[in-house]
């Protein structure tokens, strides 16, 4: 499968950057929030007044998405996410314990359901062929990419626009928090990893990409393969599932060029991430991404992305790249990612 376009919304200038995470914003807090563009460009303002933070996010990003790659109507309009639209969940339920039950006014309900962003894009482009939305907690981007990936293989679909997309309210942030889930104190963002203690800092997102089975020049990538896991034995059970998955492709450790892991900051998160390292990551190129955008079950999205934009451009950003790492030209990028230790997936992004 090709990736023909991509886009994304973060809270690094992504959306309309040409240098590739070159200058990396800093933030001083335990909670990143997405940079948002002027969405006028992409909605009828009237429509983004009934809009949410998360709705707002990811049609613009699919619609920006649409327009790199060129197309104005896909064959299917696929999304993932694990939290969907909880600022519409928290209206709603608020406004029904203030107002007793009575006289609710019907949009925050309407909103709040996980496939608004699906639904919404296809209305505004009037699209309709398949329309679906995963709620697979830390593989739903995963689990749509998977989708996405089949219609194509079945001949169902072409040009299939695919993305995952999580909003962090203040609640969901006050919440997490209180379970331990982000760090106690703030600190830069830029030095996560070397913070050793325990919890992560929060994040938000939007990413899509344009898949399609078709070559092209103007293609940004290859996407060679993927796979999901869920609650491996051990460290020895993930190094198996990773050789076992590049053989799948007729690869070995020696052929990827540079690896992308899901290191979010957190001493329990990291330790699995630390010991590939010194293994089977040994001779590898190692990125990471979380401490740019910021860790929830949909942040695969952004390191996808990002991958699909290293192999075009063919540099990757010293933002990413861990100590010690050449500056390399990859043809090959293996991204792993995991979500509390439990939802763990493999995506092969390479050269066209």
């Amino acid at each position: 499968m090709y990736i023909r376009s991509a886009a994304c919304i973060s809270p690094q200038k992504t959306l309309h950057q040409d240098d590739l995470l070159t200058n990396p914003v800093e933030y001083n807090d335990t909670r990143l929030k997405a940079i948002e563009p002027d969405y006028s460009a992409y909605l009828d303002p009237k429509l983004t007044r009934r809009m949410s933070h998360v709705i707002k996010m990811g049609v613009g990003t699919a619609m920006e998405c649409l327009r790199n790659g060129e197309i104005t109507m896909p064959g299917a309009v696929i999304t993932g996410t694990a939290y969907g639209c909880l600022e519409d969940t928290v209206t709603f339920l608020t406004r029904m314990i203030d107002m007793n039950e009575e006289m609710l006014p019907p949009t925050a309900f309407i909103q709040s359901t996980h496939n608004t962003v699906a639904a919404q894009i296809a209305l505004m482009l009037k699209c309709h062929s398949y329309n679906n939305t995963f709620v697979h907690k830390g593989i739903s981007f995963e689990s749509a990419l998977l989708d996405g990936i089949m219609l194509l293989n079945e001949g169902e679909a072409d040009n299939v626009l695919v993305g995952g997309t999580d909003e962090m309210t203040d609640a969901s942030y006050t919440i997490l928090k209180r379970l331990g889930l982000y760090k106690r104190f703030p600190g830069s963002n830029l030095s996560l990893f070397k913070t050793n203690s325990t919890g992560t800092i929060g994040g938000e997102g939007a990413a899509f990409v344009l898949l399609s089975d078709k070559a092209s020049a103007v293609n940004l990538a290859e996407l060679t393969g993927m796979q999901n896991f869920y609650k491996p034995k051990g460290i020895d059970d993930i190094e198996a599932r990773i050789v076992a998955f590049l053989k799948t492709h007729n690869l070995g450790m020696a052929n990827v060029d540079l690896v992308i892991t899901g290191k979010n900051g957190d001493l329990k998160n990291d330790a699995g991430y630390d010991q590939l390292a010194n293994t089977i990551f040994n001779n590898c190129a190692i990125a990471n991404y979380k401490h740019l955008c910021g860790e929830y079950p949909t942040s695969s999205a952004f390191a996808f992305w990002m991958a699909a934009n290293i192999v075009k451009n063919g540099k990757v950003p010293a933002s990413v790249l861990e100590a010690g790492a050449e500056n390399i030209r990859p043809k090959t990028i293996l991204i792993y990612n995991h979500y509390l230790n439990l939802y763990h997936s493999l995506m092969l992004v390479s050269t066209c």
